[in-house]
């Protein structure tokens, strides 16, 4: 499903977490407790608080966020916002992570979705709770899967920073000169892949479609809608065993066909970077990506196509990657001052300035319904469909078993797209390992 910018070519990372250091940074941040705050409590003589943020952003983000922290300046004279530490969002679970082990942590952090399980066993992580659901925030028109994705065990432990989904875009100029149809909503995983065959083309250096091969979080959470889709769950409901024995395979066999039919081209590199230059090169036809890579496809002047994600059975299912504004315990003058400043930042007057300028989804029905972002919408071709997508998109649990989970099905999934393992042969691999971390205590 980040905070690398827009149009980089990167899964704006969206969640994404490099899974194999997750888990071990999961297991440090299960053993913090009482860390002191930082060395000094914030307040100035006259009364004005200075809060820290790590906001993980680069380039075109991080001047949306340097602007928005401004305007907070101005209409919040008594609150600062330090914009001067922290990391990029892909190496801030291990930042946040070393700085709560030191006593030295941010006010506020830019955390993965697919990590708060871990940051939130700390207990220096501020319980949101009674503040979003008796304040000024804009709990209840959030998105479902932006609510889930930061509530824990039903309290909450940070608040939405951004959504995405994935869709389907497709190459039209790839389409006409095949003669084929461009595809429809409710159209089918068996109508993808034959597509991605027909449109395929070894003597042009064509492929039909793509996929991250890296076994990172990257290639995993590609594959969920297809697991929800066939009726699988993550993790299984007594909580011990994966919840896709069987659906994971049927999920593996799209991958299986794909590779058969020699219509995916396998990205060795983390990121996505290559698959997204093929597809921008005019030498791929369908890419399962989200908003955030619509900028490089209008730049590249190519004529696209937007349709939801395939089904098996014509009931819509996507996958929405929420990542986080965690909120750390410096004092409660500095607890109050970051509740303060998210709350603010994820109105819909901000969010749909966030949305239009970063590349993000609006976070709640407020957002979609402001001037801002229905005129960005309506001339950006293709944005209603992820927007739409929205209702029936939903999130990997927030779970810390989850980073071990994503590790074995990445490393499954990788099998398949390499030809090494059948998907009934890698669903068994992955369901030892992940089985293995469901049962280890929490």
């Amino acid at each position: 499903m980040t905070a690398v910018p827009r149009g980089s070519g990167a899964p704006a990372r969206r969640s994404v977490l490099r899974a194999g250091s997750a888990v071990a940074l999961a297991a440090t941040a299960g053993t913090l407790s009482g860390c002191a705050g930082g060395a000094s409590d914030g307040v100035g003589a006259d009364g004005s608080v200075t809060i820290q943020l790590w906001h993980g952003q680069t380039d075109t983000a991080l001047k949306v966020i340097k602007n928005l922290v401004a305007e907070f300046h101005r209409t919040h004279p008594r609150i600062h916002v330090d914009l001067g530490g922290g990391v990029l969002a892909d190496a801030m679970l291990q930042k946040v992570t070393a700085a709560l082990a030191s006593g030295a942590y941010p006010d506020v952090a830019f955390i993965f979705g697919s990590d708060l399980a871990s940051i939130a066993r700390s207990p220096q992580v501020v319980d949101l709770t009674e503040h979003v659901r008796g304040g000024p925030t804009p709990w209840t028109s959030y998105w479902p899967s932006a609510r889930e994705a930061v509530t824990i065990n039903g309290r909450v432990r940070a608040v939405p920073a951004m959504v995405d989904c994935l869709a389907m875009v497709c190459n039209k100029k790839l389409f006409a000169e095949a003669g084929l149809d461009l595809p429809e909503p409710g159209w089918t995983w068996a109508e993808f892949t034959d597509l991605a065959r027909r449109l395929t083309d070894a003597d042009q250096g064509r492929f039909g479609t793509g996929w991250p091969g890296t076994g990172d979080e990257d290639t995993v959470w590609r594959l969920w809608p297809l697991i929800w889709g066939a009726g699988g769950e993550v993790i299984a409901g007594d909580g011990k065993h994966i919840g896709f024995a069987e659906e994971g395979v049927r999920a593996l066999e799209v991958v299986r066909d794909l590779v058969r039919g020699k219509s995916v081209y396998v990205d060795p590199k983390p990121g996505s970077e290559q698959m997204y230059k093929v597809f921008l090169s005019g030498r791929m036809a369908m890419v399962p990506t989200g908003p955030w890579q619509l900028p490089d496809i209008i730049q590249a002047k190519l004529d696209y196509h937007v349709v939801p994600l395939p089904t098996f059975d014509g009931d819509p299912v996507t996958i929405s990657g929420p990542d986080t504004w965690t909120v750390f315990d410096n004092g409660e003058a500095r607890a109050e001052a970051a509740r303060t400043f998210v709350t603010w930042l994820t109105r819909p007057a901000q969010d749909s300035r966030w949305d239009v300028e970063a590349g993000s989804l609006p976070l709640s029905s407020g957002s979609e319904e402001s001037t801002a972002w229905r005129q960005h919408a309506t001339g950006t071709p293709g944005m209603p469909v992820f927007t739409e997508a929205l209702t029936s998109a939903r999130v990997r649990p927030v779970h810390p078993a989850y980073p071990r989970i994503s590790q074995a099905l990445g490393e499954a999934i990788v099998s398949v797209l390499l030809g090494r393992a059948s998907p009934a042969a890698a669903i068994r691999t992955c369901a030892e390992d992940a089985d293995a971390a469901l049962l280890i205590p929490r």
